[in-house]
């Protein structure tokens, strides 16, 4: 019977240590946890090495960046200003200081900034290796 105590002991404490090790674990504040971009696509990594890449976008007040899509899942985060994005067909959305959202990918758009200061957006792209994550596309204007 001792025995077994003691190897109940032993596995319980195997387990608890994840849970204990947790608790230690600074407060988290998610800013999202999706599995679909802003257009409803369901998120899909490209084949091959993973690859993330972490930028900041910046616009000037009216600066439009060109007609582009994604071919990875981007996280896109306003750390500032206000930018509304043109999904051709979709529509247009508008985001602003504190917004977060995981942008279209495979869908051509283009974003402005409509507002009166600086934009910057914080961008996470979860690529591969050899995928291009941003492709340039030339429609309309």
């Amino acid at each position: 019977m001792k025995r077994f105590n003691t190897t109940l002991i032993s596995m319980l404490a195997i387990y608890a240590s994840p849970i204990c090790a947790q608790d230690d674990y600074p407060a988290l504040d998610v800013l999202l946890s999706s599995t679909t971009s802003i257009l409803g696509q369901n998120l899909v990594y490209p084949a091959g090495q993973a690859e993330i890449t972490s930028a900041i976008v910046t616009m000037q007040p009216g600066e439009k960046t060109g007609w582009h899509k994604h071919n990875v899942p981007l996280f896109a985060y306003v750390l500032e200003g206000q930018v509304s994005v043109d999904y051709g067909p979709d529509g247009v959305k508008t985001y602003i200081e504190g917004d977060s959202f995981i942008e279209a990918f495979l869908t051509d758009h283009r974003g402005e900034n409509t507002g009166s200061k600086v934009v910057r957006i914080l961008t996470v792209l979860a690529g591969a290796q050899g995928t291009a994550s941003t492709v340039m596309r030339k429609i309309g204007n």
